[in-house]
């Protein structure tokens, strides 16, 4: 009995040791909640605007190239002057960056909402709202790390990963809903007045914070674009870190063709449109049961040793459609890689503490428009491949080579990650 109770001590420091922190804990701090309200509210409104769009640019040109084009303004701007205008969080306060940013978006969005607005002036104040989305997220990607300190951060980054999943489903299930009901020039209004609710948010919960030190504002926006690459691209950690996240090219691709894979797995027993749904829906689920289960019932130096072997899983489940299995057991393949995909978390949390605080919008603007890059290019091949050989294949053959990729990468993480661990236990 004696050798119980001297036992027990031991495992009850455990935990403190390593940190872990709780939902509970994180969403008691009042910064927090008002970032996560904010987002929360604009990404919504982003969804209902991106319907709004479609909707209304078909409308009007009748041509599914025009709409496709307004589509893909959704990406273009932040891969172009994402890295040049992420260096501005790392020059001012993030707080005012954000807060200027959701002013200005609210304007541009309000303007498109204006009936009878010319087709090529709608394009430029997309490409507008679009492009200020970058100094926004390099901002609050900035500012979150000095809210949340710890295992808190990755806890917290758990929380608006399944919120960010959770709002995007809602706002694609019931944005056409919505917009029948209000009309498309009304859903722009309403997205317009969820960058304002974001901004009065801000305003309301995120306290005031200088400029990070050693920000060099008179620096050009090249020159600090430059300095970013080096830093990113420079250290070895870094550079395993962002590959980690834009191995994410690979294993998103099939959610990019889901309407061809749904019409080869269609039997008629349900329509088309359902089964696109559940392909679309299955890696969004996967990823916030893995987000939830990952933040909550791993520690954070396990995090890391796992995170090889989870960036293997969410590339791995997708090689057996090579065999053309049944729609339920393709759900299921799929679930599981977004369930893997969860190691996002470890490495955005290590890429935090090995990016100097003064530094960090530069580096997550590299890293989020590489981010866009991979996505866009990866299923813009992926469909190109699929019209030749089907589907199944190309999901198959992203698969094998995201796995690929991956193991390289695991490997490559074992060398480096000895040295977060040193460094997290100096901090």
């Amino acid at each position: 009995m004696a050798a119980t109770r001297v036992g027990r001590p031991p495992g009850r420091h455990r935990r403190p040791v390593e940190g872990q922190a709780t939902y509970g804990e994180v969403i008691a701090i009042g910064e927090f909640r008002a970032l996560w309200l904010g987002q929360g509210m604009s990404l919504l409104g982003d969804q209902l605007a991106q319907v709004a769009l479609a909707i209304l640019v078909y409308n009007r040109t009748q041509s599914a190239l025009a709409t496709a084009g307004v589509y893909a303004l959704t990406y273009l701007p932040p891969i172009v002057g994402g890295p040049l205008l992420a260096g501005l969080a790392d020059r001012y306060p993030r707080r005012r960056i954000m807060l200027v940013c959701d002013l200005l978006r609210a304007g541009l969005i309000a303007v498109t909402a204006v009936p009878g607005m010319p087709f090529a002036a709608l394009c430029a104040l997309v490409f507008g709202v679009v492009l200020l989305s970058a100094p926004f997220s390099a901002a609050r990607a900035a500012l979150l790390p000095e809210v949340l300190e710890g295992d808190r951060y990755v806890v917290g980054s758990a929380l608006q990963n399944v919120t960010n999943q959770a709002v995007q489903m809602l706002g694609f299930a019931v944005g056409g809903a919505v917009i029948a009901t209000l009309g498309p020039y009304r859903a722009l209004a309403l997205d317009a007045a969820t960058f304002l609710g974001s901004a009065l948010v801000i305003v309301a919960g995120v306290g005031r914070r200088d400029a990070p030190a050693g920000s060099g504002g008179r620096l050009s926006m090249w020159t600090t674009t430059r300095a970013g690459g080096r830093l990113v691209f420079g250290d070895r950690r870094l550079r395993t870190l962002v590959l980690f996240a834009w191995l994410c090219g690979f294993y998103v691709l099939p959610e990019g063709i889901a309407v061809p894979y749904a019409m080869e797995l269609n039997d008629g027993t349900l329509p088309v449109a359902a089964v696109t749904g559940l392909l679309m829906a299955a890696m969004p689920t996967g990823t916030v049961i893995g987000a939830f289960m990952f933040s909550r019932f791993v520690a954070p130096s396990a995090r890391l040793r796992a995170m090889g072997w989870m960036a293997m899983l969410t590339c791995a489940p997708l090689i057996v459609c090579a065999m053309r299995p049944p729609l339920v057991a393709v759900l299921l393949l799929w679930v599981l890689s977004g369930i893997g995909g969860a190691y996002q978390l470890a490495a955005n949390a290590a890429f935090v503490q090995c990016v100097p605080a003064d530094r960090r919008g530069q580096a997550f603007g590299i890293v989020q428009s590489g981010l866009l890059a991979a996505q866009g290019i990866g299923i813009l091949i992926g469909g190109a491949v699929a019209q030749e050989l089907g589907p199944e294949p190309v999901v198959a053959l992203a698969g094998a080579a995201g796995l690929s990729l991956a193991a390289w990468l695991a490997m490559a993480w074992t060398e480096s990650r000895t040295e977060v661990f040193a460094e997290a236990r100096t901090a």
